[in-house]
Order: C-alpha cells, then structure tokens, then sequence
C-alpha cells in the first residue's frame, strides 16, 4: 500500500506496476494489511500496538470429500437424496458433547470427537459431480491452530479419519463412498489463503474484538490512520460470517469521504 504525507495513494505491484487510486479498500485482515503492507511509520505508535494485540485465535478445519453416492443417515434414510442433504447437516448431539470438543482445544489438542458441519453442495447444483455421485464439505471444530504437541502436517490425515469415522456412525456409508479426500488443516488456511492464524473471521470474534472494538477500539467505522485507506472485509466491522455487511459498510464510508 503506497502512501505519501499520510494518505493511501495507490498499490504496489510485485512485478514492479503501480495502480494509483484516491481510495484504497483492503479486505485482507489487519495483520496484512497493518503490519505487512504499510510501513511502520506510516501509523501512529498507539495504534500499531492495538493492531499487535488481535487476537487470531483459530480453531477450525476444512474435509472436502468425493463420494460415489451421498451419505445416507440411519436416522433419516432417502432414496437418493432427502431435504438435509440441501440444507446444513450438523454432528453435534447435545450441548455437553460440543462442550468436550472445545474443551480438547482449550489444551492446543484437536477434538477427539470433533463438531462436523457438513453441506452436500452437489445436491443443489448437480453441475459439481458426475451424474449420481457429489462432492461433501465439513467444517470442522475444534482444530487449534497452535498445537500442544506435533504439527498439524504430521497428523491432519489421522485427525480426518477420526472425523469419518465419527460420521459413519451416523451415515455409515460414507466410508466406502469415498472417492478423494481433502484435508485442509488451519495451517493450510493460513499458506493457501493467508488468512492469519488460520482464522476464516480474520480476527477472533470473541466481545472484545465486537462492534467498536473491531479492529481496534475507535476504529470501527473501516477507517484507519491513514487517510484514504479503509478496511472492507470481515476485520473490520460487524466481522466474519456469509453476509457481506462489512464491504457494504465500508463503501457506504468511501462514497461519503470521496
């Protein structure tokens, strides 16, 4: 992020090109965008403090899977596919479970009976799978980013058997239909996407990292020190999640300054 006299006037490319512009909107987190893409003294001292303090507290994995057929659930049979297999299908069967799967993570250690979140996107939209096969997606929490013991590339293989496993109690031909396996530890999230930490929310959403406080308290309104620059994605203002508040937010401020 180029700046001069305190305000963003364009970006510098890595092959060498710049792109000036009167604003500049990052939808990377505050680390990149703070710590990494401006120089140090390009902001105040109180505020790169703040900025160093966010907490990227992550503690989920990604399973992407191809099956030969979709899962069929003991508890609600369908012939090929039922109304859950286009909605959201959840592995968590009662409050205390989902309290031990955390609490695993609490101790920098992988839940031994982990949440699963799964979608069967090929359910909706045939288009992503041969015709009678899909592909499956499962969230999965707790993975702590940072480990007790051993890396996440040494064991997210044993740690995604476990949660197959886990679903075949359930749906107990998942096993035998599976045709490729993708495990994407917070780690890989982290390489692939450079999201920090491996935190798809871009910051922990935790009270006070919330409302006023995100980023950082007094900058919530995607400002930033530097004139001209704005945050527009999920570290800014109201956070993470599918609703695309934070980019309508942040241009609704630009249109008004510019």
């Amino acid at each position: 992020i180029l700046t001069r006299d305190g305000k963003a006037y364009g970006v510098g490319l890595v092959g060498g090109g710049v792109l000036q512009a009167s604003a500049v909107a990052s939808s990377v987190d505050a680390h990149l965008t703070f710590e990494c893409f401006l120089r140090p003294d390009d902001l105040p001292r109180e505020f790169r403090h703040a900025v160093a303090g966010i907490d990227y507290a992550s503690a989920s994995a990604k399973i992407n899977v191809a099956l030969s057929e979709p899962p069929q659930f003991t508890a609600a049979p369908a012939n090929p596919l039922g109304p859950h297999h286009r909605g959201t299908m959840h592995i968590s069967p009662t409050l205390d479970f989902i309290e031990r799967a955390y609490d695993d993570a609490k101790y920098g250690r992988p839940s031994q009976e982990p949440v699963l979140e799964i979608t069967l996107p090929s359910a909706v939209d045939p288009t992503l799978a041969p015709d009678g096969q899909h592909v499956m997606s499962m969230f999965v929490q707790y993975a702590p980013y940072s480990l007790a013991e051993g890396s996440w590339d040494d064991i997210k293989e044993s740690f995604a058997d476990r949660c197959i496993e886990l679903l075949a109690r359930y749906a107990p031909n998942v096993p035998g239909a599976i045709l490729h396996r993708q495990v994407v530890s917070p780690l890989d999230l982290e390489r692939t996407f450079g999201l920090t930490g491996g935190n798809i929310m871009q910051g922990a959403m935790n009270l006070n990292q919330l409302y006023c406080f995100r980023p950082v308290a007094g900058w919530a309104d995607h400002r930033t020190p530097v004139q001209g620059l704005y945050l527009c994605g999920a570290a800014s203002h109201p956070g993470g999640g599918v609703l695309g508040a934070c980019g309508r937010n942040a241009a609704e401020e630009i249109l008004r300054d510019v």
